[in-house]
C-alpha cells in the first residue's frame, strides 16, 4: 500500500496532537530551529543523552541545540509515539545538512511537573 504525501503530514500532525504540552512545545521548537523555544520545556537540572553523550543544565543543553542542531537545521519530525517504562518515546526520521540526512531516532522523554526531566536520543 502507497501512502502520499497529505497522509504522512496527517499521520505527523495527529502524532503531535497527542504528545503531552512539553514534548509538543520542544517539537514545534525544534521545528523552527528556535533554541529559546526548545530549551524552555526542560527541568532546570534536566539530562539529554545524545546518542549516549550526556549534557546536562541549560547552559549545556544551550551548546548542543546552536552547534549541532540549528548549526546543520536538524529537525526531528515523529511519526510514532508509544508509552514504555515510565517514558513517552517517540520515532521518526530527523532531516537537515547534515550526513546521512534523513537519519531515524528514537527519542525517549521522561517528564517531571510538566517538564522535560530527561530526553534519551538514540539511533
Amino acid at each position: 500500500m502507497q501512502t502520499n504525501v497529505h497522509d504522512q503530514r496527517r499521520d505527523t500532525e495527529a502524532t503531535a496532537a497527542a504528545l503531552p504540552p512539553p514534548i509538543a512545545d520542544y517539537i514545534a521548537a525544534n521545528a523552527r530551529l528556535d533554541v529559546e523555544g526548545m530549551l524552555k520545556p526542560f527541568a532546570a537540572d534536566a539530562v539529554l543523552f545524545d546518542v549516549g553523550r550526556r549534557h546536562e543544565g541549560e547552559a549545556e543543553l544551550r551548546i548542543l541545540f546552536e552547534e549541532e542542531v540549528v548549526a546543520v537545521r536538524a529537525v526531528f519530525t515523529p511519526e510514532s509515539i508509544r508509552q514504555e517504562q515510565g517514558k513517552i518515546v517517540l520515532e521518526g526520521p530527523a532531516h537537515g545538512d547534515f550526513k546521512g540526512s534523513p537519519i531515524r531516532f528514537t527519542y525517549g522523554f521522561t517528564l517531571e511537573n510538566d517538564a522535560i526531566k530527561m530526553l534519551e536520543i538514540t539511533l
